[in-house]
């Protein structure tokens, strides 16, 4: 096929590049708020924090009488529900008080393939007769939390009728009860699985309760009072993550649709609040920095709203602002498509599913302005979105799946996404095997830069992070020149500072058209006196799937083609400072999608040896036509 490169005056590219790393007071004059509603705020360089956590109760303290704080308290030392809700009564017949109007957020497809026999789970069919729904076996994590969260039921609720479906819904729970017939250790137990499944049971009850005078119904009423019992205990003492968050609104939730149940609601959506402010930073984004974890907590919070309102009870204000402030963090990471970026282990999610999520909590909102401790900045120029990580990464009570993506980008144009990172490490033990699941993590999959091929972050066993990097200082602004306005984001990092001396500095400029991304990697020493000798380094963009890209013929650019059309050229800028020969090529890349389907794509790299004392390496992405 003939070469789609054509090339851009040299001088024209070396103008752009400047203007990205152009300091203040040399040409570049700052402007106010950017036109566009999701971007942008001029400031000075700002040192990111991750794990600062947000002060809910101090902001928005539950509201409670006297009486209902004694009882709270009475509850939390271990007094029975019974005693304090109807102390010279006796205890009410167990039975579910409310029927819950389902929010809408599960998967049709897979909903469907339960009703045809079989889970589908991250693109892997699993026939529900082979499922050994016990603890004692060793299934995949997604599979694991599928059988044991019931997360499979919203799945189930949306794909037809509920008389269609509730047969599928009892062969399925009756089988895990006769697994999981008391508390126990392994996978069902852990609180968040225990959590999201008695909240799963009372929100989809009309689903597995079953008939009056069946089987099923007594057995399933005794699960749901013990594993809130069980919850009561162990929930509070759990870390402080998502795996809380899930056991307290079980909690709560039976504290609503349980009988003499005021008690037990009181004491769990106190505890949930204050964990709520645990789990999410002071601009809505979970401290996992997680694009799932933050649809998770939407969903959870989503579903025990559902439940304050089935039961009449006026939910707190803590946790109807928490949900607000959750879902305009997550629209950061929303591409052209709809669908989610690849982030902290994460395929690209489905933009069907995001807007399903969306959709039920009913709210309206726009992309996060602020991202001082969410971490990720969005730059909109025209039909062309850039998402960059510029944050450490989760700290290690936060992290869920982490990854060394410190400084790495994704860019799409509409629909198209022509750069991204290869995501899906938490999708590992479906279709994606697991030692290449652990690769996905490292920084050679993500693009940006990487040096002696060493990960910018340790990359630990089991979804855990090492040392690395633990600060990044970023600065924003929009920029004028020549008439030209730029949306620009300069960050750096210091996860190879200690190994290798150097710190990362990445900056990344987006024409207000949406035509050009100028982009400049910086190398600088850590001290006055840098090292000697070189060090391997290489600069990677992983292409979208479909997008074809050819080499020019002086291996200095390359033409990228979208699936759509759409022409963007590639091109590095004039000689790298301090860096001896280098080379642009082209590769293999992975790339994996929202239903853990692996795609097989191409990556451009700029590779060579670039001085201990620090380099500099500039390149322009350009819109055709």
């Amino acid at each position: 096929m003939a070469t789609l490169f054509r090339d851009t005056p040299e001088d024209e590219i070396e103008e752009l590049t400047e203007t990205a790393a152009l300091p203040l007071g040399e040409g570049a004059e700052p402007v106010g708020d950017a036109a566009n509603d999701s971007e942008d705020e001029a400031g000075s360089p700002t040192e990111v924090e991750t794990s600062r956590a947000l002060a809910l109760t101090d902001v928005i303290a539950p509201r409670s009488s006297p009486g209902e704080a004694l009882i709270r308290m009475a509850y939390r030392m271990g007094v029975p529900g019974h005693a304090l809700a109807a102390p010279f009564r006796r205890a009410a017949a167990l039975r579910v008080l409310a029927t819950v109007d389902a929010p809408a957020i599960g998967n049709r497809a897979a909903g469907t393939a339960l009703r045809a026999g079989h889970f589908l789970i991250d693109g892997v069919k699993l026939p529900i007769a082979q499922v050994d729904f016990g603890s004692a076996g060793k299934p995949a994590p997604r599979v694991e939390r599928t059988l044991h969260s019931f997360s499979w039921l919203a799945d189930l609720a949306v794909s037809a009728p509920r008389e269609d479906c509730v047969g599928v819904a009892e062969r399925i729970t009756s089988r895990w009860l006769e697994a999981n017939c008391e508390p126990a250790k392994g996978a069902a137990w852990d609180v968040e699985n225990a959590g999201l499944r008695l909240l799963a049971w009372l929100v989809h009850a009309p689903l597995v309760l079953g008939t009056k005078g069946g089987e099923l119904r007594p057995k399933l009423l005794a699960a749901i009072q013990e594993t809130a019992g069980w919850l009561d205990r162990k929930a509070v003492r759990t870390g402080a993550g998502l795996g809380q968050i899930a056991g307290l609104a079980g909690v709560t939730a039976a504290g609503l649709l349980l009988p003499e149940g005021k008690p037990r609601r009181l004491y769990g959506e106190a505890a949930l609040i204050r964990a709520l402010g645990d789990l999410v930073g002071e601009d809505g984004g979970v401290l996992a920095r997680c694009p799932e974890a933050q649809m998770d907590a939407i969903a959870i919070l989503t579903n025990l709203l559902a439940c304050y309102e089935a039961a009449e009870v006026e939910a707190p204000e803590a946790l109807i602002v928490m949900r607000e402030l959750l879902v305009p963090p997550l629209l950061v990471l929303r591409h052209g498509d709809g669908g989610l970026g690849s982030w902290q282990g994460n395929g690209a999610i489905a933009a069907d599913r995001v807007a399903s999520l969306l959709a039920a909590t009913g709210i309206r909102k726009r992309p996060l302005k602020e991202v001082e401790h969410w971490g990720f900045h969005r730059l909109k120029g025209g039909k062309t979105i850039v998402q960059f990580d510029a944050a450490p990464p989760p700290r290690a009570r936060h992290v869920r799946n982490g990854c060394a993506s410190t400084l790495a980008f994704e860019m799409s144009d509409g629909a198209s996404r022509l750069i991204v990172n290869c995501g899906g490490s938490s999708l590992s033990g479906g279709q994606i095997p697991a030692r290449i699941g652990q690769g996905l993590r490292a920084t050679a999959a993500h693009s940006t830069l990487i040096l002696d091929n060493a990960n910018s972050t340790a990359v630990l066993l089991h979804g855990k992070l090492g040392r690395g990097a633990e600060t990044v200082e970023v600065e924003r602004q929009l920029l004028r020149k020549h008439g030209r306005e730029a949306h620009r984001v300069e960050a750096s990092h210091d996860g190879y500072g200690a190994r290798f001396g150097l710190t990362h500095q990445r900056v990344l400029s987006l024409r207000s058209d949406g035509t050009e991304l100028a982009g400049e990697d910086i190398l600088l020493p850590v001290s006055r006196k840098g090292k000697r000798g070189k060090i391997g380094f290489a600069i990677r963009f992983h292409l979208g799937r479909g997008v074809e890209a050819h080499l020019s013929e002086d291996r200095r650019g390359a033409s990228l083609l979208t699936p759509d059309g759409k022409l963007w050229q590639f091109r590095l800028r004039g000689d790298a400072a301090g860096a001896g020969e280098v080379a642009l090529k082209c590769e293999d890349s992975l790339w994996v999608d929202g239903d853990g389907r692996p795609h097989s794509t191409e990556q451009l790299v700029i590779e060579g040896l670039t001085s201990r004392g620090g380099g500099q390496f500039s390149w322009l992405l350009k819109k055709m036509g």
